[in-house]
């Protein structure tokens, strides 16, 4: 009979089941490029960390695929301008590693502005770091703006 191993939990994982979010854990390796079937590449976001010139620290979420446009994040979020955080400091802004970001642990430990493209609010559901490189939360995007107090706006580059 084969053993069935039991994948721990992530802390970010841990957090959400406690609140009572409902979301499912996944492993997947975006900077490795395992990426799920393509049907689910719309899904996966990823979690960027930026430096406000007024706000200090500030996270923004878009599609993996995609593009941030730091001059929207900037105007959406109070700043004149806004620049992504060198990855030799983002661990001691965020608390994680390149790859790592999430708005779940983020928020548990800072009360940096969140803010998630507006593309999200067409999904049943959405792929975001779990807090680990290589494994991911999917949760509905409703259910996690409102757990990390973010804000969708309109955050992505234009496509020419």
């Amino acid at each position: 009979m084969a053993k069935k191993v039991k994948i721990k939990k992530t802390l970010v994982e841990q957090i959400l089941t406690k609140a009572g979010i409902d979301h499912t854990g996944i492993q997947i390796n975006a900077l490795e490029g395992e990426l799920p079937p393509e049907y689910f590449r719309n899904q996966i976001f990823k979690t960027l960390a930026l430096m406000g010139d007024k706000t200090g620290p500030i996270i923004g979420i878009v599609p993996i695929t995609e593009h941030l446009a730091e001059k929207k994040l900037a105007k959406v979020s109070g700043n004149k301008k806004v620049s992504m955080i060198p990855q030799k400091d983002l661990e001691k802004t965020t608390g994680y590693i390149h790859g790592a970001n999430n708005p779940v642990g983020i928020r548990q430990k800072h009360n940096y502005p969140i803010f998630i493209d507006q593309t999200a609010l067409d999904l049943e559901k959405m792929i975001v770091s779990a807090g680990e490189v290589g494994h991911s939360i999917i949760i509905r995007p409703q259910d996690l703006t409102s757990f990390v107090k973010a804000d969708f706006a309109d955050i992505l580059e234009e496509n020419n």
